[in-house]
């Protein structure tokens, strides 16, 4: 996770704590980078940048330039099984609304958690 001096320590702990619990809850992994893509094409970075992850098919990464108020969120084959866009639209908006009042870890760990909310895998029961 890449935060510049957007995020304080105190900020990043707490943020660190809502992606283990997500992670937790979906069996996926989060990635959240807060600072400038390279480029001009924020998704073609926020791509690259969830390429180069551990597990880029199991894995999210949130991309946040707030210079150009930019969010982009990848997610990984296994997690599109799990996650529709319309999900991932969902948090979007509810990211950019604490975003707009100026609150950036609120707004991290509001789509943070609706994500992993949305990609938990269900409970079936077998007869």
């Amino acid at each position: 996770m890449a935060a510049g001096d957007l995020l304080t320590e105190a900020d990043r702990l707490a943020l660190d704590k809502t992606i283990r619990v997500a992670e937790q809850a979906c069996r996926f992994e989060f990635s959240v980078y807060v600072g400038p893509a390279e480029g001009d094409d924020t998704r073609a970075w926020a791509t690259r940048l969830h390429n180069r992850l551990v597990a880029p098919p199991r894995s999210v990464l949130i991309l946040v330039d707030p210079t150009r108020r930019a969010l982009e969120i990848v997610t990984g084959g296994d997690v599109r099984r799990h996650l529709t866009d319309a999900e991932v639209e969902l948090a979007v908006l509810a990211m950019s609304s604490e975003f707009s009042s100026g609150n950036l870890l609120a707004g991290l760990q509001r789509g943070i958690t609706m994500l992993a909310e949305h990609a938990r895998p269900q409970n079936t029961l077998h007869a």
